[in-house]
């Protein structure tokens, strides 16, 4: 690391809380969705202005950008899927995924698929073009939270309320592998640029590391006093950050197995957390009180910039952009101080890891692009030991556990079958669009000839 992170920008726009972000490969554009039902595209460069995106009639639940910067995919509670052109028309189009809220939405690396999961136990997959129904994946019991592309496309993993982590191969459409959290459920999964190890957020404060190949737990960072909510790798592969309801961002060194840094800043929980497809930048985003603006800090200098809140400062959802350089590390601390708020950069280069801080946590360095295999004692949770923990002490009557078993058993049956409903229901709907636009074609060349 070139110096410490420090605080480059923050942007105000939102009228609720910010609950998603990413940064445009082309490092101009940054976007942002909200419970206030927007999407907003800010400019990097101050001159330039930043647009609103209205159209979603619910709360903004997860932004992507395609793997080009053309276009934004976002997700709703109003169970919809925009696709956006990020400019100033605000040129958009959209389609109902799922009969439940919409809580994540994905781009292939090739920018040709989307994956979407949502509240009905679901996920799906969808072609770019035309938005066109592929295929969809439902072994989940409860409510979808995240569901990512592999960098090779060839795997889905998602991750739900039901305390799984699902690695789904996407030509058989087949579940491959089931990680078990038992302490809380993961909020949000994502593949290590590698593509061989997965990281999951989790409820429990923690983030877990696992290696999909021999499906053992390779890193566990019981490092948040909160439910963390969002997390990123670097694109080397050698960093992760995380964001939680602690309001603080943490950033890993996943070669060395350790907390490199925690971001103070956020005054309420940070909601999302992304790094730039250059790894140069990362943006995060919460619900904050105050207004606050700061410029970079170089190494060894603290820049103060000062300025009044507004009156309407109390919820006014910021935006955060930190700048991460990467050559070497430095390790002393940097804060970033304003008369409203103040920014900390607390490293941490004596932290001995992770599994000082608790005996059943494993660490193991991480070498991009491939994982060493993890240690003999490292561990991922079986299924029968997920069955150990869901009985209870109470001592539950075998007949009642029988007859509730039997009953989740039907709602299961239930869900799918109105799954596979929907998805003929999406397909007639395909098949009629596709009639309607071959009679607009039909009756063009009529005209044509009747002119002709």
């Amino acid at each position: 690391l070139q110096s410490d992170p420090s605080l480059e920008r923050n942007f105000k726009g939102h009228k609720d809380s910010v609950t998603c972000v990413d940064i445009n490969c082309n490092m101009k554009q940054i976007a942002t969705g909200s419970k206030d039902s927007c999407v907003m595209i800010w400019n990097m460069k101050p001159q330039m202005r930043s647009y609103r995106l209205a159209g979603h009639k619910d709360a903004v639940t997860c932004v992507h950008f395609s793997p080009s910067g053309h276009l934004v995919a976002s997700a709703s509670r109003d169970k919809t899927v925009r696709l956006w052109v990020p400019s100033l028309k605000a040129e958009s189009t959209s389609f109902r995924a799922h009969i439940g809220t919409v809580r994540s939405v994905n781009f292939s690396a090739d920018g040709q698929s989307l994956v979407t999961a949502s509240d009905d136990k679901t996920i799906k997959v969808w072609t770019v073009h035309r938005q066109k129904f592929l295929f969809s994946l439902s072994q989940h019991i409860n409510w979808v939270r995240c569901a990512k592309f592999s960098p090779d496309g060839r795997l889905i993993v998602s991750s739900s309320d039901d305390k799984t982590v699902k690695l789904w191969d996407r030509n058989s459409r087949e579940c491959v592998h089931s990680f078990y959290e038992h302490a809380g459920y993961a909020n949000h999964v994502e593949f290590h640029p590698s593509g061989t190890c997965i990281a999951a957020a989790s409820t429990d404060n923690s983030v877990k590391v696992w290696d999909i190949r021999t499906h053992k737990m390779l890193q566990h960072y019981p490092v948040h006093s909160g439910a963390v909510n969002s997390l990123s790798f670097h694109p080397s592969g050698n960093f992760l950050i995380t964001a939680a309801n602690d309001s603080t961002l943490k950033i890993m060194d996943l070669l060395e197995g350790k907390l490199l840094y925690t971001l103070h800043g956020h005054q309420g929980p940070a909601s999302c957390v992304a790094f730039s497809r250059t790894g140069e930048y990362f943006a995060s985003g919460g619900n904050d009180d105050q207004v606050t603006s700061a410029s970079r800090v170089h190494p060894n200098r603290i820049f103060i910039s000062r300025g009044s809140p507004s009156p309407s400062a109390k919820n006014i959802l910021k935006q955060y952009i930190f700048f991460f350089p990467l050559l070497f590390v430095q390790t002393c601390s940097v804060a970033e101080v304003s008369n409203t708020t103040e920014w900390h950069t607390v490293s941490h280069p004596h932290n001995p890891g992770p599994s000082s801080h608790n005996k059943t946590a494993h660490s193991q360095s991480i070498r991009a692009p491939s994982i060493h295999q993890p240690p003999p004692q490292a561990r991922a949770s079986s299924p029968e030991h997920q069955a150990q923990t869901q009985t209870s002490d109470g001592g539950v009557s075998s007949a009642l556990s029988s007859t509730l078993e039997r009953i989740v058993n039907q709602l299961d049956i239930l869900t799918q079958t109105v799954s596979i409903l929907e998805q003929r229901l999406t397909l007639t709907e395909d098949k009629l669009k596709e009639c309607l636009e071959n009679q607009v074609d039909i009756v063009q060349q009529q005209q044509l000839h009747s002119q002709g």
